[in-house]
């Protein structure tokens, strides 16, 4: 995809900001060139369920009116990109051809044109002033280049499969966007981002954009790597340079504050003032200003009449808190949540868009394809649930192509509340047999799920183990995630929840169609399943469910397990080298979690999956908890993970890790098939690598952390818990592990527990460092 402007040189020998206003002229940089497009709101342009007020009050909190005007709500407003680090990721070239002209570089933008009582001239000398102070503006290294060869090909798939045509228009064969209205425009991305800087927006947005409306689609480095790669095209950036004269930037940060750029944008670690506010809500007149047809001297939206109608009659609206039900209608409206999902008589995808949303598993039908309905959802989901899915980023559908995205806590604060407040189901006990008719309970949820009785299994995975049939949803996740009375009911009557479901109703008119069992009693048999649902990995596999255990032996290359484990957690991560040594890493919380030598590992099935794993040697354990800190929330107490049992199988507290700053990142295996994990610690990325070290009796397990922080800062590396004995500065150990690490400065201190823990002070410069730890057997 080659940008008209690619391969675009300015003459030499002009000085950096002169270029810049050179590229201005040539390229038709100022002056309207094409026809204004009103700023773009997708959750606007489908099947919304706001009136033309509340519709109003949507495109106020988006176009930021709050920023300016008092008196506004600033409830989940919008908020401007972060452009500390502007000079790091965007051309200059780009900047001054957006600034002087945001609607004919991105048409649909919701940045609005502040130069427009400018003459041309004065236009383009602002904002190429503008643009070399921002281009001043930088933080952390440049993006390093991915490991492996980037394929556009593969960016393609993801960005017609994952969800981005959602809000983005599909593209065609010849790379051209083949929806023009409803969405947002990528076509200004070639030449806006400077070498591997989209790939890194890409893969954290949220960092940049941290309200969300960009979301966390969840992708790995090559992954973001490989979109960036198709969105970009074969065009190159013009090779313009950041004007380096101190007047230029001083002119440029004088022009940021004159326009008012401040109001929504932080340019500097400590925000610049905001010139020139505007009226407060109660005295604005609707005629002028942001609203006129002739805006002027204010900011220009380029708005329609529409947007203007709306906007007006949300100002001319009391101001008054809405009820829950209609904060819930603006929250998904606003995240365009409606482009994936139904709720009510509103939202879902649109038909020019079906034929993206695909499945690994077609045969389920719709539900494997399309996101489930938010209708009832406040009663469906446990909170808790809820809150990992929007949050942590939960699935259980890993045929559904299309992500979940992650807007970030921000974005959607309060949304479980509202959900919870407003949708309601008749309340349903399902109360846990008492300990006489468990057995007959247990044993009747086991033929009614087998194939003996219901053949639940024949479309349903079941405790991490593979259907034999259809690889639907793992049943065993149904007490985690649901309510009792949306389980209870939606039993009953599959069709009422999600019509042209595939899944056929057993209990019609509240009769089972499985008389044998249980005696046919509806509530007994519903009240077994749920009961068997509730034993979590300690209930049986029923009748027909391929449950071969088997071994895995590492041969000459390490080998790498993903799966539940004792030793691990629910997305624990086993690692096994030739010679016999093993480790096991919880990527929930992040934590290298147990060692073991001998043999690997035993689970359920051949080949990679989402099993059950257990080692084969015995392992020692280490603690699951979250390993690393940031120092000022590293003085008290460490926080332990939450946990379950037979009797409490729902975690308690799933926000934990993210609570304490951990976000698991993914990992990646180089060419000697050894696993880098990467992860975080609030601002500061992790990458977690170990192999074995020596030989023979002297073979130990090394770790070696790089870490890569934004600024200097200092962390807290919890290295070990339990019975420690110091034996050196550097050397520490309990009865079955010794570990050395670098000389520092370390804490052995009483833990919650009643033992001990050994802290690590890791103070990070910004940049890279590094950080390396081994550990020796002792049994």
């Amino acid at each position: 995809m080659k940008s008209p402007r690619s391969h675009f040189h300015p003459p030499s020998g002009l000085r950096p900001w002169r270029a810049v206003l050179f590229a201005l002229l040539v390229t038709g940089g100022v002056g309207h060139a094409q026809s204004p497009v009103a700023p773009v709101i997708p959750g606007l342009h489908g099947k919304h369920p706001l009136n033309e007020a509340q519709r109003g009050a949507l495109l106020i909190g988006e176009l930021r009116c709050a920023a300016c005007h008092d008196g506004m709500s600033a409830d989940h407003m919008k908020e401007a990109p972060d452009l500390r680090g502007a000079g790091s990721r965007l051309t200059p070239g780009f900047m001054a051809r957006f600034i002087a002209d945001p609607f004919a570089v991105h048409p649909g933008t919701t940045m609005p044109d502040v130069l427009g009582a400018e003459t041309p001239e004065k236009r383009r000398e602002a904002a190429a002033s503008i643009a070399a102070y921002l281009s001043s503006r930088k933080v952390g290294p440049a993006p390093e280049p991915p490991e492996g060869e980037v394929d556009a090909y593969d960016g393609k798939e993801l960005f017609h499969q994952i969800g981005c045509v959602a809000c983005h228009s599909p593209r065609n064969e010849a790379v051209r966007e083949v929806i023009g209205e409803g969405v947002i425009p990528l076509t200004h991305l070639p030449g806006k981002y400077r070498p591997g800087a989209l790939a890194e927006f890409l893969h954290a947005p949220l960092e940049v954009r941290p309200s969300g409306r960009m979301p966390d689609m969840k992708l790995g480095k090559m992954e973001a790597a490989s979109l960036a790669a198709y969105l970009e095209g074969e065009s190159s950036a013009v090779p313009d340079r950041a004007a380096t004269e101190a007047a230029r930037i001083e002119a440029g940060r004088s022009a940021f504050q004159k326009y008012n750029c401040t109001a929504c944008h932080q340019a500097e670690e400590e925000p610049l003032p905001v010139s020139s506010p505007g009226p407060a809500r109660g005295k604005l007149d609707l005629s002028r200003g942001c609203l006129s047809d002739a805006p002027g001297a204010t900011p220009d939206f380029h708005l329609d009449a529409s947007q203007k109608r709306a906007i007006r009659m949300a100002l001319e609206a009391p101001m008054e808190d809405a009820a829950p039900a209609e904060q819930v209608k603006m929250h998904l409206t606003r995240m365009n949540c409606i482009a994936c999902h139904v709720r009510d008589d509103f939202g879902g995808v649109a038909q020019k868009l079906d034929s993206y949303f695909r499945s690994s598993e077609e045969a389920l039908g719709n539900e494997s394809r399309i996101p489930p309905p938010l209708t009832l959802v406040g009663a469906k989901l446990r909170p808790e649930w809820m809150n990992a899915v929007l949050y942590d980023g939960r699935v259980v559908r890993p045929y559904m192509k299309t992500r979940m995205p992650q807007f970030g806590e921000a974005a959607l604060a309060g949304l479980t509340e509202l959900l919870a407040e407003v949708d309601h189901l008749d309340p349903v006990e399902l109360p846990e047999p008492d300990r006489e008719s468990r057995p007959m309970m247990r044993n009747g949820a086991h033929l009614l799920l087998g194939d003996k009785g219901l053949n639940c299994i024949a479309c349903h995975n079941y405790n991490g183990k593979e259907s034999p049939g259809m690889k639907g949803l793992d049943l065993m996740t149904s007490y985690q995630r649901l309510q009792p009375a949306w389980f209870y009911n939606y039993m009953l009557d599959p069709g009422a929840f999600r019509p042209g479901i595939l899944m056929p109703g057993y209990w019609p008119n509240g009769k089972a169609v499985q008389t044998e069992i249980l005696d046919g009693d509806t509530d007994l048999q519903l009240r077994a399943l749920w009961h068997n649902f509730s034993l979590g990995r300690s209930a049986r596999d029923p009748s027909g469910l391929r449950s071969e255990p088997s071994v895995l032996v590492v041969t000459d290359a390490p080998r790498t397990y993903r799966g539940r484990s004792s030793v691990a957690g629910y997305r624990g991560i086993a690692v096994g080298f030739p010679g016999g040594w093993n480790y096991a890493f919880n990527a929930q919380n992040g934590a290298l979690s147990a060692i073991w030598k001998g043999e690997f590992i035993r689970v359920g099935w051949q080949g990679q999956g989402s099993g059950n794993f257990n080692p084969i040697g015995k392992p020692v354990q280490l603690a699951q908890d979250v390993a690393f800190l940031p120092l000022p929330d590293a003085t008290g107490a460490w926080p332990l993970r939450p946990r379950t049992s037979k009797e409490q199988p729902v975690n308690p507290d799933p926000l934990y890790p993210r609570k304490h700053g951990y976000a698991f990142l993914g990992y990646s295996l180089d060419e000697d098939s050894v696993p880098t994990f990467r992860y975080r610690c609030g601002p500061v990325e992790i990458e977690d690598r170990s192999v074995t070290a020596g030989t023979g009796e002297g073979m130990s397990l090394r770790r070696a952390f790089r870490f890569s922080a934004p600024a200097q800062t200092t962390v807290m590396f919890r290295a070990l818990a339990g019975s420690i004995e110091s034996e050196s500065p550097t050397v520490f150990r309990t009865d079955a592990v010794r570990i050395t690490i670098a000389p520092g400065k370390t804490r052995l201190r009483p833990a919650a527990d009643g033992k001990q823990e050994l802290l690590i002070e890791l103070p990070l410069p910004k940049g890279e460092s590094t950080f390396t730890l081994d550990y020796e057997l002792l049994r």
